[in-house]
């Protein structure tokens, strides 16, 4: 099982290139899609089945809040309502190996301080297992072993440390295992034993040890940090003898290999030249690797033991998308399998081991079926300096060109430049709500994988080190510039816009390239690098070495300068373009003053912002009458500003928290409307 703790800012391959075949005939207008449709809950969401294989469980929206819903594995219609959360829904959880009790994480309003519940489906009862105030409980380990427990992790003692302990969730009954005042990860085996603890070092480097009996600890083994984030263990053998392990010490992606515990022989399991193995096909009983997952531009499987070769076939010919097991009986005999596609719902499957055959259980969403949605289509764009990045592009189906293009070419687009958040983390091909809504609008989407993302080897990510707002930003704008050369952005109607890290690039982007960008849209993006490191949650603490490596040290002079100098806030006055900033009240990663500093400076220089909160939202926004209202209002300023195309708003904006605490951009007059009702009421 893997069980690291560090809090970190964490089908076929196909490769294109731009040409003539991208383009839609521009003369026939595209339905809008409801933004109800593509941000409003799901019919159904993670549908799996018990370990005992009785019964179905899935998230289903009650009264707008997604709940979690189980019935009968034959009868799926015959459902109970198992949980009642009001406000923000459960977001994900797992079955315990009773087989009759639920666990799933919940915070408030977005704070990130999560509790552990535990629903029995036999009685119907659900009970916090973790109700400590201000404490961020996680989920460390599960073992078929010890149905009846669970291994979590605490920091109600120490904000900054986690203790471990263990938790019996029939009687609540806790006993700590681990008092912690210096780690940042452990591996546990399949008995709780924990087997290593480990923390950064000063120097950056990721320091592992060994727990002997006598309470002395033997240093394992000490990662560089070059490798850091490219060295995992995944979890113990079902012996406890060997320990698994994705590593890219010696070579440029991270392979999985298997050690010898005590000796640290290795067996080299599976890798790809191009790509870090990403994603396991474990069997939870006996804790044998079955397949291994890949993903340069698409995912695609590769088969490790022969046992389950008969069943990844059968299920990879279930739609021309990509695959997930997500859950299975203990006597693994029947699985769920979710399958996933780029312009349409997920497929929820239950599948047969014994006879090789999958039963269609529900989609995702039914209102997805009948609406045009675009394909994403994997690109390569090369850097100034030879980078290759991995990239999707989503052009609108059959959009018309607008009157206001500006291009000599009838095939532009305006274009949004969509920047994922991390930034250690990556875009991937699939079903993305954002991306639909935009290219139904009329934009063509680019999502680029620029150096410091993750999966394509360790020299990558390390190209990003100290490049924040430098060589990071540089490959967005190359990339543009891609898009422009290639005659599918309109250079004059190009928007910025992500959230997280992609909005401090939203940010960046509008301050270093002022001509480049028509309007940027940022969603809770740290505007002032030293405040953003300043004022990380304390249990971010044990890894704050990783932030001073990949961002600045705020500690010395020269990482101070560095943290000033790539700081959007300190060239702000350089912004010409509008800007539009949605902000969570209770973000603890970037906190509520880091866009009320970017809002202030605007305004000191007379700059056109935008400037929503969201009190009940935390680093991002969870509840769907939020997400509808800022997609709402996102879609107007980028009508504005841009050309395309936007769905009424109709009550979008009464329905949400949302409070707009500046306008200089002047929103226009039907949202001016709702946004008056709104203070009035």
């Amino acid at each position: 099982m893997n069980t690291r703790i560090i809090a970190t800012l964490a089908a076929m391959s196909l490769v294109a290139t731009a040409s003539a075949s991208f383009f839609n005939d521009a003369n026939t207008s595209t339905p809008l899609i409801p933004r109800s449709v593509l941000f409003g809950n799901p019919d159904r969401a993670q549908v799996r089945i018990n370990p005992t294989g009785t019964t179905l469980s899935w998230l289903a929206s009650v009264n707008k809040v997604l709940n979690l819903h189980i019935a009968p594995v034959d009868n799926m219609s015959s459902s109970t309502v198992l949980t009642h959360e009001t406000g923000h829904g459960i977001t994900s959880y797992l079955w315990a190996w009773t087989g009759k009790h639920i666990l799933y994480p919940k915070d408030t309003d977005g704070d990130e301080n999560d509790h552990i519940y535990c629903s029995n489906i036999i009685t119907g009862e659900t009970k916090d297992l973790t109700p400590f105030k201000d404490t961020k409980a996680e989920i460390v380990a599960t073992s078929h072993r010890h149905p009846e427990e669970i291994i979590v992790a605490l920091n109600n003692r120490n904000p900054k440390y986690h203790d471990l302990w263990r938790l019996n969730i029939s009687t609540g009954e806790t006993t700590m295992i681990l008092q912690n005042d210096e780690y940042a990860g452990f591996e546990l085996d399949e008995d709780f034993n924990v087997r290593l603890v480990s923390r950064y070092l000063e120097n950056g480097s990721f320091a592992y040890w060994k727990l002997n009996k006598n309470d002395t600890r033997t240093t394992y083994c000490v990662i560089d940090s070059d490798d850091v984030l490219n060295f995992h263990f995944v979890g113990f053998d079902a012996t406890g003898e060997k320990i698994r392990v994705l590593d890219a010490r010696g070579r440029e992606t991270a392979a999985l290999f298997e050690w010898d515990f005590d000796t640290k022989e290795s067996l080299l399991i599976a890798d790809d030249p191009r790509a870090d193995v990403s994603k396991l096909l474990i069997n939870p009983i006996t804790q044998d690797i079955e397949a291994v997952g890949i993903e340069y531009d698409r995912s695609k499987w590769i088969l490790v033991t022969d046992p389950v070769e008969r069943d990844l076939r059968h299920i990879n010919v279930l739609n021309d998308g990509e695959f997930i097991v997500t859950s299975r009986t203990a006597d693994n005999n029947q699985w769920t399998v979710s399958c996933y596609r780029d312009n349409g719902p997920v497929e929820f499957y239950l599948y047969d081991r014994k006879k090789g055959k999958a039963k269609l259980l529900c989609v995702s969403q039914e209102d997805l079926l009948d609406k045009p949605l675009a394909k994403m289509r994997p690109i390569t764009i090369k850097s100034r300096d030879g980078l290759e990045m991995v990239s999707y592009l989503t052009l609108p189906i059959n959009a018309p060109v607008s009157t206001k293009t500006t291009s000599d070419s009838l095939n532009t687009y305006p274009m949004v430049l969509l920047v994922h958040g991390g930034p250690v983390a990556r875009d991937s091909w699939g079903y993305n709500p954002e991306v639909q809504l935009l290219a139904n609008r009329g934009y063509a989407v680019l999502q680029v994988n620029f150096r410091g993302s993750t999966g394509f080897g360790k020299n990558y990510i390390n190209a990003g080190v100290k490049q924040w707002g430098a060589k990071m930003q540089d490959d967005l704008v190359d990339a543009v510039k891609w898009a422009v050369d290639n005659k599918i952005a309109d250079k004059k109607r190009i928007a910025i816009m992500g959230g997280s890290y992609g909005g401090y690039a939203t940010l960046m982007g509008l301050a270093r390239d002022p001509e480049l960008f028509a309007a940027g849209v940022d969603i809770v993006g740290p505007s002032n690098l030293e405040t953003l490191l300043a004022t990380i949650p304390p249990y971010w603490e044990p890894a704050v070495k990783y932030f001073h490596r990949f961002v600045g040290n705020p500690n010395t002079s020269e990482g101070l300068s560095l943290l000033k100098e790539r700081s959007p806030l300190t060239i702000a006055d350089q912004i010409r373009k509008p800007l539009l900033i949605g902000q969570g009240a209770n973000d603890p990663r970037v906190k509520k003053n880091e866009s009320d500093q970017i809002v202030a400076s605007m305004k000191k220089h007379h700059l056109p912002v935008i400037y929503l909160l969201y009190p009940d939202e935390g680093h991002g926004f969870s509840r769907p009458e939020n997400n509808m209202s800022f997609m709402a209002i996102t879609e107007q300023f980028l009508k504005q500003h841009l050309g395309g195309e936007a769905e009424p708003v109709e009550n979008a904006i009464k329905d949400s928290s949302v409070v707009v605490l500046e306008d200089s951009d002047r929103l226009t007059s039907e949202l001016s409307t709702q946004v008056k009702q709104k203070k009035a009421n």
